[in-house]
């Protein structure tokens, strides 16, 4: 198959379940709304070597928030609901109760599980019940006023590992397709990419350092092409970027696949798309590129 002269390859992505949480972020300012939200999702790309997994879903205007402010929705993916309530907590904590003028909302309050995200005792004692926008929250004193929260969020098993590859002639052809890739992504609700590009793609383990819980997936290396025997980059292609996905479901992995592919393929220098697997060892769910094209 090939879309707009771009080869892509009848490949899939593997994914496996994870809990996720969505929290939306208000600030005064669009910029501070994104300053909370960049911080609270930091050491979060994967859950190989991190605590969780995170990154920003889209931006909000006014018109979709509780408080009617600007607004960063981010989500939060963890192996477990003990875990995925831990991470919430301490990065709402640290990142987000410490920044200028930010109040923070559930962003799925339809969901049916629940995790308890208790930060009023900040306050020591001044704390006190406020509504928002039709929602109960916490109103705690803080040195710029008031920080407002909301302490129960929703959780939803949504989907980790949805991924493509994008293989471009040069470096810069390359990551300006990955780059608009991911911009296209964050036009898609439910979903985001926790990297949120990938220069190291890994493999499970290591040939040579058994101490190794991963290690580069010299298959996708183009400096070492020829040494690999079953290398994966084909003549012509000098730079390689995964796009890792996760989702609250599969219909939004599916639609941003979609959409960071369309968005890709456009840009000039490309060679190929193809997607990451373990031949359906790792995980469950299949994303097949030809099916989602």
């Amino acid at each position: 198959m090939e879309l707009n002269g771009v080869q892509i390859e009848d490949e899939f992505a593997e994914a496996f379940p994870n809990w996720a949480c969505r929290v939306i972020i208000t600030a005064i300012t669009e910029k501070w709304a994104l300053q909370a939200a960049t911080e609270a999702t930091g050491f979060a790309t994967s859950a190989i070597g991190c605590p969780c997994e995170a990154g920003i879903e889209r931006i909000l205007p006014a018109s979709e928030t509780p408080d009617g402010r600007p607004g960063v929705a981010v989500l939060f993916f963890a192996g477990g609901k003990k875990k995925l309530k831990e991470q919430v907590v301490e990065r709402l904590a640290e990142c987000v109760l410490t920044q200028p003028t930010t109040a923070v909302f559930d962003g799925m309050p339809e969901a049916e599980e629940r995790i308890d995200v208790k930060l009023h005792f900040f306050g020591d004692g001044y704390e006190y019940q406020k509504e928002v926008g039709g929602r109960n929250c916490w109103a705690i004193p803080i040195m710029n006023g008031e920080y407002i929260g909301e302490e129960n969020f929703g959780i939803v098993k949504g989907i980790a590992g949805g991924n493509f590859f994008i293989m471009g002639e040069n470096i810069p052809a390359a990551l300006m397709a990955a780059d608009a890739a991911v911009a296209a992504i964050r036009n898609v609700p439910g979903c985001m990419c926790s990297f949120p590009i990938v220069a190291s793609g890994s493999k499970v383990g290591s040939n040579k350092y058994k101490f190794m819980a991963a290690s580069t997936n010299e298959k996708y290396c183009p400096t070492i092409r020829d040494r690999v025997e079953d290398t994966k980059v084909p003549e012509g292609v000098k730079a390689v970027y995964e796009i890792v996905i996760d989702g609250i479901d599969e219909a939004a992995i599916k639609a941003s696949t979609k959409a960071g592919i369309e968005a890709a393929v456009k840009i000039p220098g490309i060679k190929l798309i193809t997607a990451g697997n373990f031949g359906g060892n790792l995980g469950p769910y299949q994303f097949k590129l030809y099916e989602i094209l």
